[in-house]
């Protein structure tokens, strides 16, 4: 079942109603999260929060309410809905307001939570792996203040995931012009190289994700070696493993990079236990 919660009211997807003024419609001038359960209950919810309230201070967007009231609409939210599992995507916009660009024109943060039944990607994507291509571009976000809060521009990367469809590929990564890799359209990039776990750095501009935190303190529990520094993307082709992470997939193999293998074309053994540890926590 589906459902949404606008500024607390619950109510049927097609019973929502938003104004065409609001900033989040006209700009893309909000934040979000994305959450998901296991078992019903919904993973990580307070740290999701924790990074909503940090991108509500890097773009200036005041909390309508406290996160305790957000993570009871949530639960609630989820509840009612009744799925066996459900993921929901909180957002809030800077509000509503005549046409301007001036956040001082936009009122009231509106506040929208929507709860969708949860489908994970297919078990062939987890065995056998996915396809990506690499994307050179700049984000909205790059070089401001707002660089690494979890914004509704994705425009960047609506663009790259069209561009990795059309070459028949899953997931689309990020290169920024020094050649650095950045993260992917909606997830963290992580290689394996020599035994040795390598994931970008935060202050390269990257979301902080928190499945990506969850599997650093697996990756530390493995007693594996962790390198948090830049990617070059000539490093991607050249890895043992490759692999990729968001909330709602946990961790999915690349397999194919441009078109050409990664690590001969197959999941490797340490992303493959970097998941299993993950797992045990969720």
């Amino acid at each position: 079942m589906r459902i949404a919660i606008i500024n607390g009211r619950v109510c049927t997807p097609e019973e929502a109603r938003i104004s065409i003024y609001d900033r989040g419609f006209l700009y893309g001038d909000s934040i979000f999260e994305t959450v998901r359960t296991y078992n019903g209950k919904a993973f990580a919810l307070g740290d999701h929060l924790d990074r909503l309230a940090r991108s509500s201070e890097r773009l200036f967007i005041e909390l309508p309410v406290s996160l305790e009231v957000i993570a009871t609409e949530v639960e609630q939210g989820i509840t009612l809905a009744q799925n066996p599992e459900s993921f929901a995507r909180i957002m809030i916009t800077r509000g509503t307001g005549p046409l301007g660009l001036d956040p001082a024109l936009a009122h009231h943060p509106n506040r929208v939570i929507l709860i969708e039944p949860f489908e994970p990607p297919s078990p062939e994507a987890y065995r056998d792996g996915i396809g990506a291509i690499t994307f050179r571009t700049v984000r909205a976000t790059d070089a401001t203040p707002a660089a690494g809060a979890k914004v509704a521009n994705y425009l960047t990367s609506v663009l790259a995931i069209r561009e990795a469809r059309k070459q028949g590929a899953t997931e689309a990564f990020i290169v920024d012009g020094r050649g650095c890799v950045l993260e992917g359209t909606t997830s963290n990039v992580f290689l394996v190289k020599d035994g040795r776990l390598v994931t970008a750095p935060e202050e390269s501009g990257i979301l902080s994700g928190i499945t990506r935190a969850y599997l650093l303190h697996a990756a530390e529990h493995l007693g594996l070696h962790i390198s948090i520094r830049d990617i070059r993307e000539e490093e991607l082709i050249e890895a043992d493993e490759l692999f990729i992470s968001s909330t709602l997939r946990e961790v999915l193999p690349v397999v194919h990079l441009d078109g050409r293998p990664v690590g001969g074309g197959k999941p490797g053994a340490l992303t493959r236990q970097i998941h299993a540890e993950f797992r045990k926590a969720t």
